[in-house]
């Protein structure tokens, strides 16, 4: 928790001093008057005391009460200013960090848990600073300085005091104890609820198509069955405390005024200025220690809150800290335009020592169009992906441009490649937005847009939708088809106007015309670009001008068309059964 508050602004860090010092105040207008309350008791019961002394002790009295509720509403608002300012800043931090994180830090965290991390846990801290901070001060300050104030007044009311709140706190303590460990399984049960409930919805049609309705809300209902057991233990736990410190306020006055009427007896009837001294001493006193139990359980309040809260805080440094795998480099020139070159490349991702891929060695030149198939899980998306550097060679060196990957800034480096994922992502907003989206060296006028989109093959669907350009796309693209959505992503590469473009089985959900025009487009309007296609339909890869067979992580053939036909099985293999002996043998 302390490292978050690292995050407060300087306007935060302010009001929150400024809140203490309020506190304060207030601490001081609420223990005047009890002192209040004696004097009153001793004018009272004073012979010869004039209505005006008691009318001005009063006035007072309630002046400290006006002045400690002013004060309280003070805080009350600045502690509100704070914590909404906190929860800002925290989140900020750690949608920045996720930002920069790659995909084995993604794979580490799981996107269910970076989702409740940046919601569901910021709230958790957002509701302990908000009460926290007036509680937290108030409580122990209040507490020590009642105590300072009644501990000469009567040993033995100061020892059966001291023996109520040694008892609260031994109770609390255990409290704690056995509820910690379980607050952090709470937020990993609502990780598993939240994974649940987005596999149902992500896959809602395929739910309805297999009728496995009710296999998935038996899933739901386990998890939140779990979770629910759970936090009946600790809210049980809890609401023993409550009752627990009432009985505890309640029982310490009795035992004060029982005690104390048995001192004040013992006082001789003579001495009728210390019978009422006495007397006195003994109401403030029973005030002061009704205020130390009143601390105590204003901490029960707030201690409620912190299990949880300090979980949380636990979970979001855990983002804060983590420090992404892939790290920038500083060269944003390159001696050269439009290459690529992998030199003995190996990789194995971070959680298995088996190679993925293993001596990748291709050169792709300016203007080329380099092609990969193979298998599926021969390793074709890793390939590429290394290009694009989301992750790392673990033997070897990827070159673009004639330096490593590793060197370039990201900036400088993916100003360079136009990305095409495998699964076309689309973002909420409109056409032109996904269109325009980032940062390129493309311009953002109707005229790019429109010759991006007449390039992708995408103009004849855009000209139909309402709008045009503004018309409306859904989150994930879930109210356009999937061949559109691959379009509009081949659109937004084409638009950066990048010196590499990279397509990762991109053409899949294309007809064979679309798919044709596309690829013949590319070539008349981009010669010199550099491409890097990943297919499985040796239609769309027939005409590159290197093709490279993949089998197991390995490079088993390297050529043209008929290059491969002649010397590569593997491609052999994968043409024929695409391909009939007409087209083979044109």
């Amino acid at each position: 928790m302390l490292k978050l508050l690292r995050n407060l602004g300087r306007q935060e860090r302010l009001m929150a001093a400024l809140c203490v010092l309020f506190i304060l105040g207030q601490i001081y207008f609420d223990l005047a008057l009890p002192d209040y309350m004696s004097s009153l008791t001793v004018l009272i019961k004073t012979p010869g005391s004039t209505m005006s002394d008691i009318l001005r002790t009063g006035g007072e009295m309630l002046g400290c009460t006006l002045a400690s509720a002013a004060l309280c509403v003070i805080c009350g608002y600045l502690t509100a200013k704070v914590a909404a300012g906190f929860s800002r800043s925290v989140r900020e931090a750690a949608f920045n960090s996720i930002a920069d994180f790659g995909q084995q830090e993604m794979m580490a965290f799981s996107v269910p848990s970076l989702i409740n991390r940046t919601t569901n846990d910021v709230t958790q801290v957002q509701m302990l600073t908000a009460m926290g901070l007036q509680v937290l001060v108030k409580s122990p300050v209040m507490a020590v300085w009642a105590i300072v104030k009644i501990v000469g007044k009567s040993w033995t009311l100061s020892a059966i005091t001291a023996g109520f709140v040694a008892a609260l706190l031994a109770l609390m303590v255990v409290i704690i104890g056995v509820v910690v460990p379980r607050f952090r399984r709470v937020q990993k049960l609502t990780d598993r609820i939240n994974l649940v409930a987005r596999e149902n919805l992500t896959g809602i049609n395929v739910v309805h198509a297999y009728n496995a309705e009710d296999y998935q809300n038996e899933k739901f209902r386990e998890s939140s069955e779990e979770l629910m057991r759970t936090q009946l233990f600790n809210q049980r736990a809890f609401a023993f405390l409550m009752p627990a410190v009432s009985f505890a306020m309640n029982a310490l006055s009795l035992v004060i005024y029982w005690v104390g009427a048995a001192i004040v007896n013992n006082v001789p009837a003579a001495d009728a200025a210390l019978r009422l001294s006495t007397f006195s001493d003994i109401v403030v006193f029973g005030t002061y220690a009704t205020y130390v139990i009143m601390s105590i359980m204003m901490m029960v309040m707030i201690i409620m809150l912190i299990p949880a809260a300090q979980v949380s805080a636990q979970r979001i440094c855990q983002v804060l800290g983590t420090k992404p795998s892939l790290r920038e480099g500083t060269r944003t020139q390159s001696p050269e335009t439009g290459t690529v070159e992998f030199r003995h490349v190996s990789f194995h991702y971070p959680s298995s020592d088996k190679n993925v891929l293993e001596d990748i060695t291709f050169q792709a030149g300016r203007g080329e169009t380099v092609a990969f198939i193979g298998a599926t899980g021969s390793g074709k998306t890793t390939l590429v992906s290394l290009a694009a550097r989301f992750y790392d060679a673990t033997q070897g060196e990827v070159l673009v441009d004639g330096v490593n990957v590793k060197d370039y800034t990201f900036d400088a480096l993916y100003d360079r490649v136009g990305y095409v994922t495998q699964k076309a992502v689309l973002f909420s907003g409109d056409v032109r937005g996904n269109v325009c989206f980032g940062e390129s060296r493309g311009g953002g006028s109707d005229q790019e847009v429109q010759k991006a989109l007449d390039l992708a093959q995408a103009s004849e669907f855009v000209e139909k939708l309402p709008g045009g350009f503004a018309a409306p796309i859904a989150q994930g693209g879930a109210n356009v088809s999937g061949g559109q959505k691959q379009r509009l992503s081949i659109a937004r590469a084409l638009a950066r106007k990048p010196e590499i473009l990279v397509f990762d089985d991109s053409f899949s959900a294309l007809d064979y015309r679309t798919d044709a025009k596309l690829r013949a487009g590319l070539e008349r309007e981009l010669k010199d670009t550099t491409r890097l296609i990943v297919a499985q339909r040796i239609g769309t890869i027939r005409d590159a001008d290197r093709i490279i067979v993949l089998d197991e992580g390995k490079m088993v053939g390297m050529g043209t068309h008929d290059e491969l036909m002649k010397t590569c099985p593997v491609y052999r293999e994968i043409a024929q059964s695409q391909l009939s002996r007409q087209e083979l043998g044109a």
